[in-house]
């Protein structure tokens, strides 16, 4: 059973950041928030394991006040 890594994972965390601010950029704030759910439902294709997406999701939504 795959378990979520909340480890620091990313290589270049300024780089990704870039990578999705310039994602969004020209986009409008709807087009901006359907862009967003399809990089949900793909990256949570590539990690397909419902546990894993279970926690995640459960840990994100702790975050939120």
């Amino acid at each position: 059973m795959n378990t979520l890594n909340i480890e620091p994972n990313l290589k270049d965390f300024d780089a990704f950041y870039e990578v999705l601010i310039d994602s969004h950029r020209d986009l409008t704030t709807a087009q901006s928030h359907e862009m967003n759910s399809k990089l949900v439902l793909m990256l949570a294709n590539h990690i397909g394991d419902m546990n894993v997406l279970r926690d995640a999701m459960q840990r994100a939504r702790a975050t939120i006040s």
